[in-house]
């Protein structure tokens, strides 16, 4: 078991290490902030004063090796736009974000998960063809066209609803319902599919033969079976609670860590952009981590294979 979760911390320290240095890379190489935050008319001396100032003249493996460093003292740097400490930014931005992305995750388990259980076990019914043609529907409409179509038909057409700011809970219930109605469809799909392969076991048909009640059947054996390939898309949805809210608070003008990030890169403020893909990585791998661990505790086989492995 200890052999286990050294496997699973070491991968997850990599990956957020490598997701990091890929976005630090990628940043220096997107553009020079100097000339987006101080503009192509600036005089050449101050240009040049700002890029020292910020440590932009220095060679890419230099600047790399400072801001690891900064990271292990747990320094993420100041914003090149109001010299505030990019992690007080991003902080203040994330209960805007929570306050959407939490509800939404609420809707995507509470309708996904229970939407494709009732198709799964209702196969080829009417029902079940609704279900599938929803989910399909969901899955499939981009975010932020779903988002624009609420905002059209509430607000534009029906004047139900804000179509975007943050100034009551009202103006929440759009773009709660874009991050929720597209996570609901995937968790509908993929929770028909486990239960639909667990349903197909030789055990269920066994159990059914030996006269045990189907109900007894479905919540003894089928849900705790197909549970445990469905806490994976479960782990990744909440792995990608920030990422997922950019696109969604830019269309409603949700002031979140989404919107921030989206203004960040367009100026280059290289410090907020890389707290928060440090933000969006750990949460992420903090997420699959978990269920990795959560596989070991619901399969011990996984444990038992990781050991027969080292041997």
């Amino acid at each position: 078991m200890l052999r286990f979760l050294l496997i699973r911390f070491g991968r997850a320290a990599l990956t957020v290490a490598l997701v990091v240095t890929f976005a630090f890379i990628v940043l220096r190489l997107s553009g020079d902030p100097a000339l987006i935050i101080m503009s192509v008319d600036a005089p050449p001396e101050a240009i040049a004063a700002f890029r020292k100032a910020w440590g932009l003249d220095d060679p890419i493996w230099l600047q790399y090796l400072h801001y690891f460093t900064a990271i292990g003292q747990g320094e993420l740097g100041q914003s090149m736009r109001d010299g505030r400490p990019a992690l007080q930014l991003v902080l203040e931005r994330i209960p805007a974000t929570l306050a959407l992305t939490l509800p939404a995750l609420a809707m995507k388990l509470g309708i996904g998960i229970p939407a494709g259980i009732y198709a799964a076990l209702h196969r080829d019914s009417l029902i079940d063809r609704a279900v599938m043609v929803t989910a399909v529907a969901g899955f499939t409409v981009p975010s932020f066209v779903l988002g624009l179509v609420l905002v059209l038909v509430f607000s534009v057409q029906l004047g139900w609803l804000p179509s975007g700011g943050q100034e009551s809970w009202r103006h929440a219930i759009l773009p709660v319902l874009t991050l929720g109605i597209g996570g609901a469809a995937v968790l509908a799909r993929f929770t028909r599919s486990a239960m639909l392969e667990v349903l197909g076991q030789p055990y269920i048909r066994t159990a059914s033969a030996k006269g045990v009640p189907w109900a007894r059947v479905v919540r003894g054996h089928a849900l705790p079976n197909a549970a445990i390939p469905t806490v994976t898309i479960v782990g990744f949805m909440v792995g990608s609670l920030i990422a997922g809210a950019v696109v969604v608070e830019s269309v409603f003008s949700w002031p979140g860590v989404g919107r921030l990030l989206v203004v960040a890169v367009a100026n280059r403020d290289l410090a907020v952009v890389q707290c928060i893909l440090l933000l969006v990585a750990i949460t992420m791998v903090s997420s699959n981590l978990i269920v990795d661990l959560l596989y070991g505790v619901m399969d011990p086989r996984l444990r038992s294979g990781a050991k027969a492995g080292a041997h």
